[in-house]
């Protein structure tokens, strides 16, 4: 009977506990408190999530990746400013006499192809005032040249469009970022048109002029410019990616070297175009000695053509000269530099890239020289040429050490 009893009580206490929370349950109030809290935790996991995606891309790893990218583009543009002076030198740059973005990225194959080839090159000035006893053979040698330049351009092109259209749609640039490679591959495109502008120049019949045919100084040396502009921010832009910035206290000393870094800079930049006009009007081969011009500091002709600024810009002696000028001054401010950075504590990275520049512009300077005293030789001239854009490449490090923290 007491077990019946207790059994019974239990049983009565489970189901009246069982209608209760049923009763519950059922009450406005708890099933809105339900409702707001299984919300609240979707809310908070879409808000994770999205946060976790944010954060995913761009980011360190993804600059890196981007940075790296910049630099090899750089680096090609590099390849297509050497092998531009190098068919510059070899007097190879008009041997193709037209442009088809896709057709001509195939050379001729057959001798019959070879042969209309060469008749398409005989019809212009080149032809007829220079190379008149040219053979099919030597053709082919000036051809390959101007074509691997070309080819080189399109692969520069490939390099840079390509992985944008990447990069972009795995969203690896920032809004700022977007602009800037818009800005380089646009770029890239100007660079190319700029180039058949300048070959048309040497193509043009010019029968009030004596001289040998080439391509308008103006031209080259916009094209050089453009090419050297390309290279400096792609390569600015990678280095700023993969290099931190240093945490530099900002003095008077050091606002003070960032100045003197950045007109440095500006100053070789200005030398290495001022050989785009040295190039193009072979003014190398005038006056073939240094220190002196001849017997001269200041030559006899070099104020010759008039009106007088015409000089600077189409008389070889002038332009040799005013060569001469940028390149002692660029070696002076460099110098300067590195004397005045001595005295400064700064970051190691930033002492050697200030080191390697100084060394490099006495190297340079002495390039130079050697190449003016021999009577540029091709493969001297080709190597100076090349010197320039390292000189360049190790002011803008420079420049890229001493930046400012970003805020």
């Amino acid at each position: 009977m007491l077990l019946s009893s207790i059994r019974t009580s239990m049983f009565c206490g489970c189901r009246t506990a069982s209608k209760r929370f049923q009763h519950s349950s059922r009450s406005p109030q708890l099933r809105q408190w339900l409702v707001k809290r299984g919300q609240s935790t979707i809310t908070a996991e879409a808000e994770t999530s999205s946060t976790l995606a944010a954060a995913s891309v761009p980011n360190a790893a993804t600059n890196r990746i981007v940075g790296r990218w910049l630099l090899g583009c750089s680096g090609l543009v590099v390849g297509a400013v050497v092998l531009g002076g190098v068919t510059r030198l070899t007097e190879s740059g008009l041997s193709m006499v037209d442009w088809h973005l896709v057709r001509e990225m195939k050379p001729p194959q057959s001798q019959a192809e070879w042969e209309a080839e060469f008749s398409k090159y005989q019809q212009f000035p080149e032809f007829k005032i220079m190379n008149h006893d040219m053979t099919l053979s030597e053709f082919k040698f000036i051809f390959y040249m101007e074509w691997g330049h070309r080819m080189w351009g399109r692969l520069v092109g490939l390099a840079y469009i390509l992985p944008t259209v990447y990069f972009w749609r795995k969203g690896y640039f920032t809004r700022s970022m977007k602009g800037k490679v818009l800005g380089l591959c646009g770029f890239v495109f100007f660079q190319g048109l700029l180039g058949w502008y300048m070959v048309k120049s040497g193509l043009e019949e010019k029968p009030e002029s004596h001289d040998i045919p080439r391509v308008s100084q103006y031209r080259l040396s916009a094209h050089l410019g453009s090419a050297l502009l390309l290279y400096c921010a792609s390569l600015w832009t990678g280095l700023t990616l993969l290099l931190p910035a240093h945490k530099i206290a900002e003095t008077k000393r050091l606002m003070q070297l960032r100045r003197f870094a950045k007109g440095t800079g500006g100053l070789v930049f200005l030398t290495a175009l001022s050989g785009a006009f040295v190039a193009g009007l072979d003014a190398g081969l005038v006056y073939n000695s240094f220190p002196k011009m001849g017997d001269r500091w200041v030559p006899d002709d070099l104020l010759a053509f008039s009106p007088a600024l015409k000089n600077f810009f189409e008389n070889p002696t002038t332009v040799q000269f005013d060569h001469r000028i940028l390149a002692i001054s660029s070696l002076t401010a460099i110098t300067g530099l590195y004397l005045f950075s001595r005295r400064m504590a700064l970051p190691r990275r930033a002492k050697i890239a200030i080191s390697v520049l100084a060394a490099m512009a006495y190297g340079q300077v002495a390039l130079g020289i050697s190449t003016l005293l021999l009577y540029v030789p091709t493969p001297l001239a080709a190597t100076h040429q090349s010197g320039s854009v390292a000189l360049l490449s190790l002011a803008i490090w420079v420049l890229a050490e001493l930046r400012k923290m970003p805020k």
